[in-house]
């Protein structure tokens, strides 16, 4: 498997998309058989586990926004990938790596409000893939 600077932590672990109408994306997906939870509709952030464990979401064009004010729809920034380090410190080492590499760094590491140690490079099509690991509260 490859890693990047040999760690081997990294997984993919969701795929995200980047919408304008959270509930006319929604009742297409549970047209499609998802199960999505009730009620959300109105949310700015939703998320389903599929089997296996691969996670797909859905965040407003104003979510994003709230953490990337460059966003602007139509610049290849409507899907991701997203993989799941093991740690923080590994976030920010594979975001090292990459943009050591010449990968572009898009948003570099930085604390979320939602309890993760994020960040995000474009890949060579310019889609951005988000790095990320859960950070233990009070860290």
């Amino acid at each position: 498997m490859p890693t990047v600077g040999g760690m081997n932590a990294l997984r993919l672990d969701l795929i995200g998309l980047v919408v304008s109408d959270m509930a006319a994306s929604l009742a297409f997906y549970r047209r499609l058989g998802l199960d999505l939870p009730a009620g959300a509709e109105d949310a700015p952030h939703v998320e389903v586990v599929l089997p296996g464990g691969l996670r797909l979401a859905w965040d407003t064009e104003e979510s994003v926004r709230s953490f990337d004010p460059s966003y602007r729809r139509g610049d290849g920034g409507r899907g991701e990938l997203a993989f799941r380090c093991g740690t923080a410190a590994e976030v920010d080492a594979a975001y090292a790596e990459l943009t050591g590499a010449g990968h572009t760094g898009h948003l570099a590491p930085w604390d979320a409000v939602w309890g993760q140690r994020y960040a995000v490079v474009l890949d060579p099509d310019g889609y951005g893939v988000s790095l990320f690991a859960d950070v233990p509260s009070g860290a």
